[in-house]
Parts: structure tokens; sequence; C-alpha cells
């Protein structure tokens, strides 16, 4: 039998594009979790381009005479877009499996099903308005940095969260990234992500790192949870990571705004 090629991390970066984002970038054919682990190690760079062509398109927005509200919406809509809204999917997935107070089975069943149930709803409906509003303020502060890096912090915490989790039954995503990333891999990115949130909030130079730091550590409660209650880690979760690191950083970075 001919062992798999080993994946670059040239060809790695491609990955992660394709998995993360409707970029068209084409990864490898074949992938195991060696090429999965240099693929989900380089996340927060889909992260960034994301970001920054979020950011550019709320930017345009503003400049052309568009509300901060409505800038901000569009920076949304274009996030979930520009991943196929598989994280919001994936948030929506997540909050019926929660939901659901039932067995683990029972709840990976849930979650697997293409309806959208209440909880599902109610956790996108939420997401989106306090993404809204979150950006809306960093719109009519022109704090494009900070709109930028929430969404590539929402990235860092897929990092961390593929750290120690197992791979919940019957996911083959989950199987393929779980328990990929090394301590310090997460570690690096997060004290990035920490240094870059300095320069977020120009008044207040410890608040961005303040709420990059809360916001992963949110994420990495909500996949603990989730870990526990699904019996092991799937791509819902990681989406569902995803939605609310944003949001937290999001929030975090427009304290500062009157």
């Amino acid at each position: 039998m001919t062992a798999p090629r080993r994946v670059s991390w040239p060809a790695a970066a491609r990955l992660a594009f394709s998995w993360l984002s409707v970029l068209p970038v084409r990864g490898p054919d074949e992938v195991d979790r060696s090429g999965a682990a240099k693929a989900i190690a380089l996340a927060p760079l889909v992260g960034a381009a994301l970001g920054a062509l979020a950011t550019a398109l709320a930017w345009l927005s503003a400049h052309l005479g568009a509300s901060a509200p409505l800038a901000a919406l569009l920076a949304v809509g274009a996030l979930a877009l520009g991943t196929r809204g598989m994280h919001l999917d994936g948030l929506a997935d997540t909050a019926d499996g929660l939901g659901s107070y039932g067995p683990p089975e029972r709840a990976r069943a849930i979650m697997k099903g293409g309806d959208v149930g209440p909880f599902g709803v109610a956790a996108i409906v939420f997401a989106i308005g306090v993404q809204t509003l979150a950006f809306a303020a960093l719109v009519d502060e022109r704090r494009w940095l900070a709109l930028a890096l929430a969404v590539t912090v929402g990235r860092v915490a897929v990092v961390l969260a593929c750290h120690g989790a197992p791979p919940a039954a019957g996911t083959g995503f989950g199987a393929l990234v779980a328990r990929t990333q090394s301590r310090p891999t997460g570690a690096l990115w997060a004290l990035a992500a920490a240094v870059c949130a300095i320069f977020a909030v120009p008044d207040r130079a410890w608040l961005g790192p303040v709420a990059t730091l809360v916001a992963l550590a949110v994420a990495l409660l909500l996949v603990r949870h989730c870990v526990r209650r699904f019996e092991g880690l799937s791509g819902d979760v990681l989406g569902s990571a995803i939605e609310v690191t944003i949001t937290v950083a999001a929030v975090g970075f427009s304290l500062a705004t009157p």
C-alpha cells in the first residue's frame, strides 16, 4: 500500500482556504491527519484574508455614504457568503444539539439533520444582530483593524479547539482535525493576536488584548462544554466557536467607543 504523500506547507495553506472559505483555491486531493494538522495551523491566515475583505467592503460602503449599521451588515453578510454560511450553520446545529437535552447520540443526530430548530434560529439571529451592532460601532469610529482582527481571532479559536478534544463519533471532519494541534502552536497564535490587538483600540491599548483573550477563553469554554455534551469535537462545534469568538471579540473592541 502506498503511503499518502506528505502535504507541504503551501499546499496546506491552499487546503485551509478551500476548507474555510469560498475563495477559488484548490487544496490537495488526498489529505491525511498530518496535512489536516498543517491546514488547521494556518486557519488564522484564512481569517485574516476574510477579515480584510469584509473590512474593505465596510470601508468602501462607509466611504460611499452608507450608514455605519448598513456598512456593518454588509460586512457580516460578506463573511457569511465568504464561508458558504457553514460557520453559522455550525452555530445553529450546535445550539439545537445543546437545546435537545437528550443523550449524546440523540444530540449528534439532531445536529446532523437538515432542519434548523428554534434554538438554531435564535442563535443565528442573535449572533448576526450582535456582530452587526458591534461592527457598526467599529465602523463609526473607523477602527478597521479591530474589525478585521475580530474575524481573524475567530480562526485562532479553531487552532486552540483542535488541541486536546477527541473527535465525536461519526464525524469525519472532527476525526480528521481533532487533537492535531500542539499547545505551543495555539499559544503563539493567541499571543500574536493579542499583540496586534494593542493597536486595535488606540485610545485604550489594554482593551484590545483583554477582549481578544476573553473571546478565546469563552470559545474554549463553549468547546469544552460541547465536547462533554456531545462526547467529542465536530465541525459544527468548530463553526460555533468561530462565530462566538468573532462576536465576543467585536463586542470587546467596541466597548471603547462612546
